[in-house]
């Protein structure tokens, strides 16, 4: 971008803008931490929908390489006719006063969304939507001491990284939200901005994350018995998941994901709390500045270099080259039927194997439908539910679809001997004899990949 963002944009009362000021205050979307990546993912899913957005940073510069991001995502120059940007410092309260949402997409810090949102409350119009990406600190406990018509008009909007390609996205409303606040907000997310959304509880990580955690924790804690390589190897792709595991947390960003189990084993006691448990050698990574994806000179549990990739030993702490794992007969069968749309008869391979190897990705395959479906009525209304997220949200196989597939009265049979709690609904679809996805087609291929 040869100019500068100054000479480019022009400095317009306060604002380093885009655009002149257009669009009716019912239009306009103002976001916080607008430099970050749901910032930065949240202002092209807007601004491409038609909405005024005003993106807000610590300073400046900041908000102008956001922008720069938002017009790389779109992959037009041309969204900036419908952003401007500002600071914290000199934009904060202009803008949010003639907004008709607030989106906050600061750090996963409650004191920092605290902070912001009294400054929010002070003069946000009495209509004005104000809503947190956060991924799973409590929507309540956000609202706390705020005023009367800023809790009825508060909730979550938790979308998916990265928002403009996965259109996953959980509302979640407190105790306090208004009824018509969340229809009308889930109506504009859907018909407008084209999302596939859930009303979730505003419970620990909501419904994505504490079940998708759950199982990414699972394998972290695996990795110093079995290996990076192997596990992301055996609980790969072929078990219904776009990315394996290990990958997904690189992925997320360990800080991220250690946000996330924290929370989850700080704040809620169920069947899997002790698998919410960061392991220790993901905390020295952590203090280390090993965050995955997001530092590529470090890494996480693969690390990428000129000669290659390598691959985290945890004992040591150190990396060694990533060698191809050994081929697994049933993981291979797998990957083949996935590849030509064979899905049950893949399924009933993972069923029926033998040995340690296929006891183990059995035994996480299945703890991913328990966990999942004993959380209906507790994270999410219904498993219809759950197998939307699950499917838009990580592109994961839908719980109820395993079950289908693996078959109602098989699936009680293997949780039992794995000791797994056997959700109430697969035993009435097992003694009943019928299907449990509900759902629309789903395509396949999104979640089972060879």
């Amino acid at each position: 971008m040869g100019d500068t963002e100054e000479g480019r944009f022009g400095l317009q009362g306060g604002f380093l803008s885009t655009a002149d000021s257009v669009g009716s205050d019912s239009e306009r979307v103002v976001i916080l931490g607008a430099n970050g990546v749901m910032g930065i993912g949240a202002a092209e899913v807007f601004a491409a929908g038609g909405y005024q957005v005003t993106m807000l940073a610590r300073d400046q510069q900041k908000a102008a390489d956001a922008l720069a991001e938002v017009q790389a995502l779109a992959r037009a120059e041309a969204i900036s006719e419908s952003i401007e940007i500002g600071a914290y410092s000199t934009d904060l309260e202009r803008s949010v006063a003639g907004a008709a949402i607030i989106f906050e997409a600061l750090a996963e810090d409650l004191e920092l969304k605290r902070s912001y949102f009294e400054r929010v409350d002070r003069c946000r119009r009495p209509d004005s939507i104000v809503a947190t990406v956060s991924s799973g600190l409590s929507i309540a406990a956000m609202a706390e001491g705020r005023s009367e018509s800023f809790r009825r008009h508060f909730l979550g909007i938790h979308l998916f990284n990265p928002p403009h390609m996965i259109v996953g996205t959980e509302v979640i409303p407190h105790t306090g939200t208004d009824p018509a606040v969340v229809a009308k907000v889930s109506a504009l997310l859907s018909k407008r901005l084209g999302r596939r959304l859930i009303v979730a509880a505003d419970r620990p990580a909501f419904a994505a994350n504490r079940i998708a955690f759950k199982t990414l924790n699972e394998v972290a804690q695996l990795v110093p018995d079995y290996g990076v390589v192997f596990l992301d190897y055996l609980i790969g792709p072929h078990t219904g998941r776009a990315m394996a595991p290990l990958a997904t947390i690189d992925l997320v960003g360990w800080d991220v994901h250690e946000a996330i189990v924290d929370n989850v084993h700080a704040h809620a006691r169920d069947e899997a709390h002790a698998l919410f448990k960061l392991p220790d050698y993901m905390k020295q990574g952590i203090a280390r500045g090993h965050l995955g994806d997001k530092t590529p000179a470090r890494g996480g549990f693969y690390r990428r270099t000129e000669k290659g990739v390598e691959v985290l030993d945890t004992a040591s702490g150190t990396y060694h080259e990533a060698a191809p794992p050994a081929p697994i007969q049933f993981v291979e069968r797998m990957k083949t039927l996935h590849r030509v749309g064979r899905y049950r008869e893949s399924l009933a391979v993972l069923k029926t194997a033998q040995g340690g190897e296929a006891d183990l990705a059995r035994r996480v395959v299945l703890g991913y439908i328990s966990y999942a479906l004993n959380r209906v009525g507790e994270v999410a209304a219904t498993n219809g539910d759950i197998d939307t997220i699950m499917s838009y949200g990580f592109n994961w196989a839908p719980p109820s679809v395993l079950v289908d597939l693996l078959g109602a009265a098989d699936t009680v049979e293997l949780m039992r001997r794995y000791e797994l709690n056997v959700p109430q609904l697969v035993e009435r679809a097992a003694a009943e004899g019928r299907k449990l996805y509900a759902g629309s087609v789903l395509d396949f291929g999104r979640t089972f990949v060879g």
